[in-house]
Order: C-alpha cells, then structure tokens, then sequence
C-alpha cells in the first residue's frame, strides 16, 4: 500500500535548516563534512528528511522549525508527493493554511482516500514507518460482491505477492450488502498496493479503499480533504513507538 516518502537535495535540506545557503553547502558536501546515515555524504545525492539522519562535523543536523504533527483525510484523486510533474493533485494543495512543510509517513496510491500522519519530526517519522515497530493499519475496503467462505480464507493465507510471503493479514467481514461486502484488513506491514494486489488474486474488485487507524490514531469524523493537528496524548504516543 504504501511507497517511500518523497527526497529533496541534501544542499536544500541544509539550507532549509538555516546552517548555510546551498551553495555553501554544496562546498561542505563536496569537502566531505556531511554524512549521511554515517556514511560520507556525495554532490548531489537526496535524503528523505523524514528518515535520514544527517550530520555536520559530526554533529547532528535537525531543523530548527517548530515540530508539526497532522492528521489529514486524502481523499481519492490526490497523488500522496509534495509536487507532481504531470500535474496531478498532489497533498499541498490540501496544506496551503499550514505554516511550515510537513512530509507524509508514507502513501495512499491515488485511488485510494483516508488517514495520512504528516510530521517534519524525521525521529517521529522513522519511528512510525519502520517495520521493527509493526504500527498496524487498517483499512476497509468495499468489494463488488457477497463473499465466499474460500474468499475470505484465501485473503486470510499467506499470499505471494511480487515474488514476496507477506505476512498473514487480518481481514474481516464489516457488513454484507446485495452486491457487495465491506471488508476490515488489518495490516503489520504495508507492501505497495498490497490490499489491491491481494484482492487481484482472489478475483474480487474493489469499489472503494479507505484506510481509517494508523496504530492508535484513528480517522474519527474527519472529513476528506480535511486536516486537523495532533494532541498532546497523540504526538505522545507516537514519540513512544
């Protein structure tokens, strides 16, 4: 379901820091001052700033804005990027009131809506997507038919998908309606397009995919295209993953 969070150039994120303009950091990086991860930084390589950790001299870069924390409902239609080069609705344009650049904790592909964590907390970020932390989503998903049994066993097996064994998910029946059923899957790891590929293998189509909970954090009434900040109780819990 979800991909790598979108990078920018290692002399920008210095630059949007404060430490020095990017061309000085271009002079820095080539000089070999910044490591990246603890390895030697190169001209021209791209960092996930939600991810990567970045040092000057040995010391730790962080950038010096106010820590965000939000929860946005993506609806369909939006690329989850920070731009898009074929122009296509991308999550700024549902950000424009927010006072500082945030980055998505991973994706929604384009026809799929729900809860997105965007933060500019990288330790926060890394601890959210890292698989060590088995952060659970979950998603319910409307299929275009009444669910068998074998169905529903199947999408509960282990499946191969892309040459790869995911681990079991979790999937429940919500609601049976004439035509259709409302699926709950709960996931502990996040493979791209995964629900979708799932689906593909037990010959069901899928009319809709939303994802509501992202570990404790959970969509409540939050309306698509809307966004709201964390609490304390909820950036708190994410700080302790």
């Amino acid at each position: 379901m979800e991909e790598k969070i979108e990078s920018m150039r290692l002399q920008k994120y210095v630059s949007d820091c404060g430490l020095m303009s990017r061309r000085a950091a271009e002079k820095e990086i080539e000089a070999g001052y910044f490591t990246v991860n603890g390895e030697v930084a190169s001209t021209g390589m791209k960092i996930n700033p939600c991810e990567d950790v970045v040092a000057y001299k040995g010391k730790i870069l962080e950038n010096g804005a106010k820590k965000l924390y939000v929860m946005l409902y993506k609806p369909r239609g939006y690329v989850t990027t920070m731009s898009d080069e074929e122009g296509r609705k991308c999550i700024p344009d549902l950000l424009s009131d927010i006072p500082q650049r945030v980055y998505p904790c991973g994706r929604l592909d384009m026809d799929s809506e729900g809860l997105l964590i965007l933060t500019n907390d990288g330790e926060v970020a890394n601890k959210l997507m890292h698989p060590k932390n088995h952060v659970e989503k979950v998603y319910h998903v409307k299929v275009d038919t009444e669910i068998q049994p074998e169905k529903l066993s199947l999408l509960n097996s282990p499946m191969l998908i892309d040459g790869y064994r995911i681990k079991p998910v979790k999937v429940t029946i919500i609601e049976r309606k004439e035509g259709a059923t409302i699926l709950k899957f709960a996931l502990s790891e996040g493979r791209n397009r995964q629900i979708r590929k799932m689906c593909e293998q037990a010959e069901l189509k899928i009319i809709r995919l939303k994802r509501v909970s992202v570990g404790n954090l959970n969509i409540g009434m939050l309306s698509p295209g809307k966004w709201k900040y964390l609490n304390h109780n909820e950036i708190t819990y994410l700080k302790n993953l």
